[in-house]
């Protein structure tokens, strides 16, 4: 691969869903694209690129975007976000007692964080019955349709089951269809998909009361960082709640929310217009 090359990959990347690729990365561009670039018998990244802009509206671009998105994921990652929803959050809401209580999984990948979410719902509904009505609606997206589609069919191998996933939730929460466990139900009937770029608008998903970005604005500029948490911000209530990333931080991209933290964990407060009220249980917020 040329220079020439990556750095025109480079552009075409990052205008396209945002991943901005350091310097030297042209092995993991290879590696990512190899199967494609196989499969289409082109010879180099250049070849590809041309045949991009020869063609645009051909669903290549759908397709490199798809094979250079990282899909990394597991069920319950990092933990602290999920006993802070089943602790905190959700006896909070129920205090409040909407008529419905609306989540956003943004970058969801192969559905495995909405539904541990709906799993963690679950679990509160019948630990606390009658404390809220349910009535929930999960929203996953995701840029990959390949992924969405998987997300879709709620049906996991024994491999993907096993990362972070308790046999204990495996046997309550999914059921065997042959080599396959399928997401019960129960589970599945409050999640929804849908494609969405980051990039793009976000007014047609509606209001959340909650929202998780996990581990996905570490692959963004410092200027998109500031545009996509400004455009989560007017998808959420006043007051509502987002989780990022165990290594993320909005400190610097973001002023309109307040930071909590409670025992190790860290949840963003949007601001309410007229001052955030208290979070029962939570300490003071910090800044």
């Amino acid at each position: 691969m040329s220079a020439r090359d990556y750095d025109t990959f480079r552009r075409f990347l990052e205008e396209a869903c945002g991943i901005v690729l350091g310097e030297n990365k042209q092995y993991l561009v290879a590696s990512r694209l190899n199967r494609l670039l196989r499969e289409l018998e082109i010879e180099s990244v250049g070849e590809l690129v041309q045949a991009l802009n020869r063609q645009p509206r051909s669903g290549l671009r759908e397709r490199i975007i798809d094979a250079m998105t990282t899909n990394e994921t597991f069920w319950f990652r990092d933990n602290h976000p999920y006993a802070l929803l089943k602790d905190l959050i959700l006896p909070d809401l129920a205090k409040q007692r909407p008529a419905q209580i609306r989540i956003w999984s943004a970058a969801c990948s192969s559905g495995q964080e909405p539904y541990s979410i709906s799993m963690v719902v679950q679990e509160y509904l019948q630990s606390r019955p009658g404390s809220l009505a349910n009535n929930f609606q999960i929203i996953g997206t995701d840029i990959s349709p390949s992924m969405l589609e998987s997300a879709k069919t709620g049906k996991y191998d024994a491999l993907a089951l096993s990362r972070g996933l308790s046999p204990e939730r495996k046997q309550r929460f999914f059921q065997a269809q042959g080599d396959l466990w399928q997401v019960k139900d129960e589970i599945r009937n409050r999640v929804r998909f849908a494609e969405l770029n980051l990039m793009n608008n976000y007014a047609s998903l509606g209001k959340f009361n909650i929202v998780f970005c996990r581990n996905v604005l570490i692959y963004f500029s410092s200027q998109l960082k500031r545009d996509i948490l400004r455009r989560i911000a007017q998808t959420m209530v006043p007051g509502g709640y987002l989780f990022l990333g165990s290594t993320e931080t909005i400190a610097s991209y973001s002023d309109a929310f307040d930071t909590v933290r409670h025992e190790g964990g860290i949840v963003y407060r949007l601001k309410a217009n007229t001052g955030t009220p208290s979070v029962p249980g939570f300490p003071s917020a910090t800044r």
